[in-house]
């Protein structure tokens, strides 16, 4: 027999699925049109999935469990599967408590069959990134991680957040294999019970024990390809979830801080509550911070919980922040970039938010305002509805701003609720 080559069929050698069979030459023997179309599919594929009128968990509480396993040092993530995870850790982070400012995070570390927490659950995005990135040089990757002591670490605190705030465990899991000391079932069905919305982000292959703790818990599961599809399935986790049906409604007492002065005098030195305990950073003398309206302790920084009395302090931009998941951009509508020119008059040959000059061979689609009418680039229209989340025709066209004050919140199907 012939040597032969074998066909490259894994999903890490193919990389994009034979995309060369979709690209075709144009009248002018150009391929720029088929790849440009490729590229806005890609960037409106997760536009497609986002969904209004759902009742979400806008009070997060997310357990991020990373495995600090031997299997992390494996380089087919660049320069290895640990630090491109801690990268991409400290961009969520960050975007993570930008679209939800009331919520709260924290990090635990999986390693040599045990389960080690790395930063409380807390509102700070800038104490769990400086943990993070102490995780760089002051951890030792070495033996198998323990889902099920991570999972157990995370219900202890979890299993104390009041019954109206989302609970959830993100797993980014390395290793295809878990030692645990007792059935890990048993452990799933405790949260399931309780809950406990748990997702996985697998850098290796798909594990079942893995696909059915998602499946039970009602989270999500995703194997990633490459870097940049870690990251788009990571930023997946950052918008709130749809409640659970175990998550009730209540109100919920919250204060807003303010700073307390008094005419004709210098406000007086004084410590702070966050940092007074804290042996990194300890507390200094300063005049200004957050005073809370119940019990008069300070803080410089929200939002966070008051160590004295439990009331949530957070700033009505805090809140705002949160509006956009309450009332989100409705989805334009796709059109080719001929129409319009040929049913409007004159017709359109910019970009209305950017400017941009519409050119037939790049721009083969356009999008259009339901609303304002306005006609938006691929670019525009995916920072509008992730980024901005407010459509920049509706906002300074006089009449359709007005229109957008005056609108009211408009029930969901199907009697679903939003908190």
């Amino acid at each position: 027999m012939a040597d032969e080559e074998d066909p490259k069929e894994y999903r890490w050698e193919t990389g994009y699925e034979k995309t060369w069979e979709a690209i075709k030459e144009d009248d002018d023997g150009l391929i720029e049109g088929s790849v440009t179309d490729i590229i806005q599919k890609a960037k409106r594929k997760r536009q497609a999935m986002k969904r209004g009128f759902s009742k979400l968990g806008m009070m997060r509480h997310l357990y991020v469990l990373l495995d600090c396993s031997e299997a992390m040092t494996v380089p087919d993530l660049k320069p290895t599967r640990f630090i491109c995870s801690l990268k991409l850790l400290e961009l969520f982070i960050e975007e993570f408590f930008d679209q939800n400012p009331i919520s709260q995070l924290g990090v635990i570390a999986m390693k040599a069959k045990r389960a080690e927490k790395i930063s409380e659950l807390g509102g700070t995005a800038r104490k769990h990134v400086k943990a993070v990135h102490a995780l760089n040089n002051g951890v030792q990757l070495t033996g198998e991680p323990s889902l099920q002591n991570g999972l157990d670490l995370a219900l202890k605190t979890l299993r104390m957040v009041p019954s109206h705030a989302s609970r959830e465990v993100l797993v980014i899991m390395g290793s295809l294999t878990t030692c645990d000391p007792t059935d890990v079932h048993i452990t799933i069905e405790t949260l399931k019970a309780e809950g406990i919305r748990c997702s996985v982000v697998s850098l290796s292959a798909e594990i079942r024990i893995c696909k059915f703790l998602c499946t039970e818990t009602g989270g999500t599961y995703a194997a990633v390809l490459d870097d940049a599809h870690y990251k788009d399935q990571l930023l997946q986790h950052i918008d709130p979830p749809h409640a659970g049906n175990q998550q009730e409604f209540s109100l919920i007492k919250m204060g807003f801080p303010h700073g307390k002065t008094e005419s004709g005098k210098e406000p007086p030195l004084t410590m702070c509550m966050c940092h007074i305990d804290s042996a990194d950073e300890p507390a200094k003398l300063t005049s200004g911070g957050y005073h809370c309206p119940q019990c008069y302790s300070k803080y410089c920084e929200l939002p966070v919980e008051c160590s004295a009395c439990g009331l949530t302090l957070a700033s009505a931009p805090h809140l705002a922040r949160s509006y956009h998941h309450l009332f989100p951009v409705p989805h334009f509508n796709e059109l080719p970039l001929e129409q319009v020119q040929e049913s409007r008059d004159p017709p359109v040959t910019h970009c209305y938010a950017c400017q941009k000059t519409l050119a037939t061979g790049t721009d083969k689609m356009v999008y259009e305002c339901g609303t304002c009418l306005q006609v938006v680039c691929i670019d525009c229209d995916i920072f509008i509805h992730e980024t901005l989340h407010s459509c920049v025709g509706c906002t300074t066209i006089p009449d359709s701003a007005q229109t957008l004050q005056a609108r009211k919140p408009v029930p969901p199907p199907h009697s679903l609720s939003i908190i």
